[in-house]
């Protein structure tokens, strides 16, 4: 489905009822919007490890504008700023009060900067592998100089400076990094990023790592943050290192944060029943 919203189609889908029959009770189930990673990615990867999910929740997956499914336009379009309002302008197509949202890497970023505008709107929270400012990039460069091979080094480049061609060259970097991002890549040998069928937009990863991601900074603003707030972390992340998920955790009040072992930034496909047993039961919580 496609709506337009704020001057241009944004793609999203939904899975799971929202009401359902209990016995004889009518239950209304929690609407949780699922913000893909990136800048850049899709949404196919919630589908290809989180639907379990819609048993606790009705599930909107999302491409952010550029991305995925949703409508190509120029390239500055594609900002943090520009994300985080069109989450707003769905909530509001949608005829929503309140929603959840599960943000993973990117998309915890875009999360934080809804939750800290919108607190009022947001139920609960769940902030996956992502960071809460642009010091993380130095953290990610200094683990990568010490554990990551030449060939990675020399890709990454194109990343911290926002210089990738196209798909297909964003591909080559996952094939060459698959085993930083997943400790299941690396003791299997089995592809998770460089084999996934996302649509990749490499203007919109060019546009974040490029200009905005060394910017920005909402760790002053996360006290402005009130609804329950799971934060997961994957103790081997090389990019979103667990000590920025801990930053985020000590600034949001009474979140909770789980650091999980053997993980690494694909938490959900390293430790994915684990991850899912987190998520459900924050949701069960009253």
């Amino acid at each position: 489905m496609k709506a337009t919203l704020r001057g241009t189609e944004i793609y999203f889908d939904i899975t799971g009822m929202q009401l359902r029959l209990a016995g004889k009770d009518l239950v209304e189930k929690p609407v949780l919007f699922m913000l893909h990673g990136g800048p850049g990615g899709d949404h196919l990867g919630f589908k290809c490890h989180s639907l379990q999910l819609q048993e606790m929740a009705q599930l909107v997956f999302i491409d952010h504008r550029g991305c995925g499914r949703s409508k190509k336009t120029k390239q500055s379009d594609y900002s943090l700023e520009n994300n985080i309002e069109d989450i707003e302008a769905l909530r509001k197509h949608l005829g929503l009060k309140k929603i959840c949202i599960l943000g993973g890497s990117y998309g915890g970023i875009v999360a934080q900067g809804y939750a800290i505008r919108y607190s009022k709107n947001v139920e609960k929270l769940i902030l996956s592998v992502t960071i809460p400012s642009h010091r993380a990039v130095t953290e990610a460069k200094q683990y990568l100089a010490e554990y990551g091979s030449a060939k990675q080094i020399a890709i990454c480049q194109h990343l911290w400076n926002g210089t990738f061609k196209n798909h297909k060259h964003v591909m080559h970097y996952f094939k060459l990094m698959d085993s930083l991002y997943s400790l299941t890549a690396r003791r299997k040998h089995k592809p998770v990023f460089s084999e996934s069928k996302t649509i990749w937009s490499h203007e919109a990863l060019n546009e974040g790592f490029g200009g905005f991601l060394r910017r920005f900074d909402f760790v002053p603003k996360l006290k402005k943050i009130k609804c329950p707030t799971l934060v997961l972390a994957g103790q081997d992340d090389w990019i979103c290192r667990p000590s920025q998920s801990k930053i985020i955790a000590q600034h949001i009040p009474n979140a909770q944060l789980k650091i999980f072992r053997n993980c690494g930034h694909a938490i959900a496909v390293d430790a994915h029943d684990k991850y899912i047993r987190a998520i459900k039961r924050f949701l069960k919580d009253k």
